[in-house]
């Protein structure tokens, strides 16, 4: 893996489809000191709560045969949903100047979800990508994985 260069005051924002950490760096690049800035979390329902029912049926148009229409997965459209909302914020963050640098650290599956959601002004902030899954990780070993 590349090391990318995480300069004082860049933002790293650590998620997957549930979690996202905005981070901070109060050190430099050589010695990460990353600060916790804003944690965003999606409640995990059972599936249960999130749908209703069992999948519809379609009839063919010529004679009597039927198929059933395949089960949406809810819990994908909710990670969807929230990555959706982490892209907003960014670019929202990056309209105002908050933001001028910005990593992104997700697994592979959600950084293609997140990158595809970004509009033009957060993507022009993306320094660096790293398709990681280290949300669940406490920030010292983020830094860590980060900075080797």
């Amino acid at each position: 893996m590349e090391r990318i260069m995480i300069a004082s005051k860049s933002w790293v924002v650590v998620c997957d489809g549930a979690k996202a950490l905005f981070l901070q760096n109060a050190g430099d690049s050589r010695v990460l000191n990353l600060k916790v800035m804003e944690t965003l979390t999606q409640p995990d329902e059972p599936s249960r709560e999130q749908g209703t029912g069992r999948p519809g049926r379609v009839y063919q148009s010529v004679g009597e045969a039927r198929s059933s229409m395949e089960e949406t997965d809810w819990h994908e459209q909710a990670e969807a949903g929230f990555l959706k909302e982490v892209a907003e914020k960014l670019g929202h963050m990056a309209r105002s100047g908050e933001i001028e640098n910005v990593v992104l650290v997700a697994p592979p599956r959600a950084l293609g979800i997140l990158r595809a959601q970004l509009g033009e002004e957060a993507a022009g902030v993306v320094r660096g990508e790293v398709a990681k899954d280290y949300v669940k990780m406490p920030v010292p070993d983020i830094e860590k994985h980060l900075a080797a």
